[in-house]
């Protein structure tokens, strides 16, 4: 599968944005999903996670509240829709698939096999 993440800018601190990535190649439905984001000069780190059938989610802790994954199997996509942005949510933002059997959440790097290309986020104070 090949993903395509779109929808980074420029935001003020406290405004939202909604991250997309759109995938390709393979059925989509039988693939779990997340977004991770690595800022500049630190290690990529999980933001959120979905499962193959969008019925178990996963967020970080600095996610909670703020951010919502959701996928559309049928537009091949999955979102991230992010609230009361914060400077420190500033990254590149990675989504990220792997091929899954169950309803399992991946919430390691290493539980994705296929990766997009990185949107950039930055939030400004």
């Amino acid at each position: 599968v090949q993903l395509q993440a779109s929808g980074g800018g420029l935001v003020q601190a406290g405004g939202s944005l909604t991250l997309s990535c759109a995938a390709s190649g393979r059925t989509f439905s039988n693939y779990r999903l997340g977004w991770f984001r690595q800022a500049p000069g630190k290690e990529r780190e999980f933001v959120a996670g979905i499962s193959r059938t969008g019925g178990m989610t996963a967020y970080s802790e600095y996610a909670k509240g703020r951010f919502t994954i959701s996928r559309d199997n049928a537009k091949n996509t999955v979102y991230l829709q992010m609230n009361s942005l914060k400077p420190d949510d500033t990254a590149d933002y990675y989504c990220a698939s792997a091929v899954s059997y169950s309803d399992y959440v991946g919430l390691q790097i290493h539980d994705y096999n296929h990766w997009g290309q990185g949107t950039e986020v930055t939030v400004s104070s």
